[in-house]
């Protein structure tokens, strides 16, 4: 066992060394992936070594350079070295993070990091929280508890009947509403019916005033849904101005903080999440600006016993933590069994403190305007957006020009980021989320479109 990991970690670190060289999108056929890893299901078995090294051959031609510093694409950061560390030790530990029993270190980790993750993010300290996949699961961990909160406002318990014949839910959300949450609705049971769009500005920002006129236009149980960090142009919705409708109303408030939210971190740009810890609840991820592996996403919620009462189970068999006692994490998630996400997270926080995870958001929004100030000087290049955070949305001076641009950009390998559509045309989108983005890695994305 410790040669067999002694040589995986030289083939990870190989890997790792050589992303300033390689290409950031592999040149790879997808009939070539599948001639060397499918076939049969194999007869007998194969040394544990050999297994590896065939596959680390396969997965390091087929693999996107996302932990390098020229991976722009959707709102993706890389792994900072302790984080990456203690998710092998993770793997290495296989603890099952249901139970405090079945792992006392992996809930306490929990308990340390999801404080730690509050007082970065300015939100309340009584909050509750849990460590999810992601900010999919995050969403539809916070809508279940927002869900079952406004019913029981009205009379309704849907733990014990159910949404059929249920009060309808209103669900208001600007109309640049990232695609996860609609997804979540439609996860919980409320489905995608239940949206009431909200008019934007044309950074995508929620109105407020659009918001006070949707909020009066009906009524019963609701349920508002903000943005920290426009996924195109890293906007914020106007968080105090939607918290104070959403308090007159009785709503309850949900603030989508996928990366956003970490802007919270920095002394420089906690300015634009003003209002958010006036929500209810929060959802956000850590494999985008905490930078750490995948699978982190966060949740917490203002209203811990609504969000108990949504998450949590019971089981004779199983043996659960006295009251007041140690945390149960499935208490809080929407899972029995799951990996141990706390301990990435920690060693991320422990490593970088404050102070460093200030400085990585701010570096990040710093190559971002670096990168915007340089596009624009490429003929033909014109910046759509605001440059507030890490997310520079542009575009050429015609859709077939600007597909064209992208297209030889990402072929050439100097950089990779994707396209989308910003009203009614193509459009590019470049996010700063890694700790390891330079200076020279932003003049050399410039480049590459400068040629292109």
């Amino acid at each position: 066992m410790r040669e067999l990991l002694r040589e995986t970690a030289d083939l990870a670190a190989d890997f790792l060394e050589g992303l300033p060289d390689r290409p950031v999108y592999p040149r790879v056929e997808l009939a070539d992936l599948r001639a060397r890893l499918g076939g049969p299901v194999p007869d007998g078995p194969t040394d544990p070594a050999a297994v590896v090294r065939a596959l680390a051959a396969v997965g390091d031609d087929g693999a996107v350079a996302i932990p390098g510093g020229r991976y722009f694409g959707f709102v993706i950061g890389g792994a900072v070295p302790a984080a990456l560390a203690a998710d092998w030790l993770t793997s290495a530990w296989d603890q099952n993070a249901g139970l405090y029993v079945a792992g006392p270190a992996a809930a306490v980790v929990e308990e340390v990091a999801g404080a730690w993750i509050a007082d970065l993010l300015g939100l309340p300290s009584a909050v509750s929280f849990a460590f999810v996949t992601g900010t999919q699961m995050a969403h539809a961990t916070a809508l279940a508890a927002a869900r079952n909160h406004v019913l029981a406002e009205v009379g309704w318990n849907v733990e014990r009947d159910g949404l059929t014949g249920a009060p309808r839910i209103r669900v208001l959300a600007g109309e640049k509403v990232h695609s996860t949450l609609p997804r979540a609705l439609r996860l919980v049971g409320l489905g995608t019916g239940s949206i009431v769009p909200v008019a934007t500005d044309d950074q995508g920002r929620m109105r407020a005033d659009a918001l006070r006129d949707a909020l009066t236009a009906g009524d019963g149980p609701t349920i508002v849904c903000a943005q920290a960090g426009e996924v195109n142009t890293g906007s914020f919705d106007p968080l105090e101005d939607i918290a104070d409708a959403a308090d007159e109303a009785g709503a309850w408030l949900h603030v989508d903080g996928a990366f956003g939210l970490w802007a919270a971190a920095s002394p420089r740009l906690a300015h634009l999440t003003a209002g958010a810890e006036r929500a209810d609840s929060w959802s956000t991820d850590g494999h985008k600006w905490l930078n750490v592996p995948y699978d982190s996403g966060i949740v917490l919620c203002a209203r811990s016993e609504a969000h108990r009462r949504a998450m949590s189970v019971y089981a004779d068999y199983l043996i659960h933590a006295d009251e007041g006692g140690p945390r149960d994490q499935m208490d809080w998630t929407p899972e029995f069994s799951r990996r141990a996400r706390g301990f990435a997270v920690y060693a991320a926080i422990r490593s970088l403190g404050r102070s460093g995870i200030a400085g990585l958001v701010e570096r990040c929004c710093d190559r971002a305007t670096q990168f915007a100030a340089g596009i624009t000087e490429v003929p033909g290049a014109e910046v759509l957006n605001e440059v507030v955070l890490n997310q520079v949305l542009f575009r050429f001076d015609s859709d077939e020009r600007t597909q064209a641009v992208l297209a030889a950009v990402q072929k050439g390998g100097v950089a990779w980021m994707s396209g989308t559509t910003w009203a009614g045309r193509q459009a590019i989108r470049l996010s700063v989320s890694n700790w390891q983005t330079t200076e020279e890695d932003i003049d050399r994305t410039v480049a590459a479109f400068t040629a292109g």
